[in-house]
């Protein structure tokens, strides 16, 4: 983890010098700013690995830099919120970030799901081939990883997705949402399940994080795609 940047943005002192000499105690490069803006401008300037934004901070408010961010690059974004309400969540995970952390929070929980985001943006680039493996006519595009639902088009080896031949820009959380829904299509996949397939929780977490990305997923590949499974969960139409 040596060579891993995050980028901090907090207003609190105490928070921001406290968290950063954790987070450096476990290995990690930090650039703490105190407000939106400069966070901005640190983005630019460093690129780092992961972004931890406050979402009430001064000058741009973190729901805002994480919109920003998210318009320039799909590097990951963990929210933090003082408050685990509603509204401060969801309009964090609808901007674009792909987890959140609610404060006060242990170091070390933090430091845990920093690296479970991490572990899953390494790996998205290596996807299950999920899908049939033949015998149904399609097996030229099975075995080079293509799998195909009526106009939507899923590369599992070159982390691709099309819409009637349109390329489809997903973040590598939406993809890795994608993927596991398109290795089982039809079948009814739990929120726990794509907690703990895409989110790598292997304890009960918060389902609104699949809710909210799940509806983001649906404004990209088709409302109707995605079908909700009241009392279940949601599965892929086949």
């Amino acid at each position: 983890m040596a060579e891993t940047h995050v980028l901090f943005v907090e207003d609190d002192d105490v928070i921001r010098e406290a968290t950063t000499l954790a987070l450096e105690r476990d290995g990690f490069v930090v650039t703490a700013m105190p407000d939106g803006l400069s966070g901005l401008e640190s983005f630019r300037a460093d690129r780092p690995d992961i972004a931890l934004l406050d979402v009430m901070v001064p000058g741009m408010d973190g729901v805002s830099l994480c919109r920003r961010i998210r318009d320039e690059s799909t590097v990951p974004v963990i929210m933090l919120s003082a408050r685990a309400d509603s509204i401060d969540v969801v309009l964090g995970l609808e901007a674009g970030a792909d987890d959140y952390v609610t404060k006060p929070f242990d170091g070390s929980v933090l430091v845990a799901r920093i690296r479970a985001v991490l572990r899953r943006f390494g790996h998205a680039g290596g996807g299950r081939n999920g899908g049939p493996g033949g015998g149904n006519g399609e097996d030229e595009d099975a075995e080079r990883g293509v799998l195909s639902f009526g106009d939507l088009e899923v590369d599992t080896e070159g982390m691709e997705v099309r819409k009637a031949g349109a390329a489809v820009a997903l973040t590598p959380t939406e993809m890795r949402l994608l993927l596991e829904f398109s290795s089982a299509p039809g079948t009814v996949l739990s929120r726990d399940r794509l907690l703990e397939r895409v989110w790598d929780y292997d304890w009960g977490g918060d389902t609104r994080v699949v809710d909210v990305h799940v509806q983001r997923l649906r404004t990209k590949i088709g409302q109707d795609r995605i079908e909700t499974v009241r009392g279940f969960g949601y599965k892929l139409k086949a």
